[in-house]
Order: structure tokens, then C-alpha cells, then sequence
């Protein structure tokens, strides 16, 4: 997998500030794309130990409280989702209490029917829906356009 980019700082992306991850690869095409970069699976570098290493370092850095946010890109797409479930699954396990958040173009009940609930097992908050340029909203919180949700997972699934 790749990515585009690792903001350690991000206060947008997330509550508070988050360290964010940006992935690379998306087919939703979305009209109006705020990262239209990160379309192309190849664009940016490749994801390595390294680089799982340099998030796991600097979540914390400098005593401050970060959650962990990723998107791109979509996290989410067949060719980025086993690499972004072994980043959140590093990320819980070093940091239980950290929240941690991921965008996708996908509807939450798409990705239950496909892959279950253990896809979810690592993301606190999912923020769902392609981005739609119509409804596109710069006062909402999180999201880009009105049709895209936040989908609290322990909420849904009772846990």
C-alpha cells in the first residue's frame, strides 16, 4: 500500500488533533475531491515498517494527547484495507485508549455484509459515504458533504 501523507498535527481531521494518515487508491472518483492525488494506488510512497514505526512514535510526541486518523484515498478499498486493518490493530494495541477514526466512500452496512463486524474491531469513529459535490457543506463537522455520516462503531454494535 501507499501513501500520500502523515500529518503529525492534524486538528481537521479528528477531535482535538489527531496524527493522520493519508492512503493512497480510491475508485470513487468523487466530483469535487478534495485529494485527487491520492486516486492513483502508486501516487506517494510505500507503506513499511518504517513508516508504521515513525506513527507509532509520534502519536504521543512531546506529551501530547493525539488520536489517530486515517484517509486518503479510500482506507477502506479491497487493496488498501488489509495494510490499514494491521495499522489500527498496531495502533489499539500500543495505545488502547487512543480514538481512532477512518473515512471511506463505502456505507457502513456495505462494509458489515461484506466483511463483518471485525472489520470494525479497531475504529472507534467511521465517517461513511461518498463525498457528493451538491451537498458539499464547509460547516459540517467531519464531513464533507450532508449525505456522508459518523458512525460511532461501539454504538451500533452495542459492544
Amino acid at each position: 500500500m501507499n501513501y500520500s501523507d502523515i500529518k503529525l498535527n492534524d486538528s481537521i481531521n479528528g477531535e482535538g488533533i489527531s496524527l493522520s494518515l493519508f492512503v493512497s487508491g480510491c475508485t470513487n472518483y468523487c466530483k469535487g475531491c478534495f485529494n485527487e492525488d491520492t486516486w492513483d494506488f502508486n501516487y506517494g510512497k510505500e507503506f513499511t515498517e518504517e513508516t508504521m514505526n515513525y506513527i507509532l512514535d509520534n502519536i504521543n510526541k512531546n506529551s501530547v494527547k493525539r488520536n489517530f486518523s486515517v484517509l486518503g484515498g479510500d482506507p477502506l478499498h479491497d487493496r488498501n484495507l488489509r495494510t490499514v486493518l494491521k495499522i489500527l490493530g498496531k495502533v489499539k494495541q500500543t495505545y488502547p485508549t487512543i480514538t481512532t477514526y477512518v473515512w471511506s466512500g463505502y456505507l457502513y452496512e456495505y462494509l458489515l455484509h461484506k466483511y463483518g463486524e471485525d472489520i470494525f474491531k479497531d475504529i472507534d469513529v467511521l465517517i461513511d459515504g461518498r463525498f457528493v459535490e451538491e451537498l458539499k457543506d464547509l460547516n459540517l463537522k467531519l464531513r464533507g458533504s450532508s449525505n456522508q455520516r459518523i458512525i460511532k462503531i461501539k454504538e451500533v454494535q452495542n459492544v
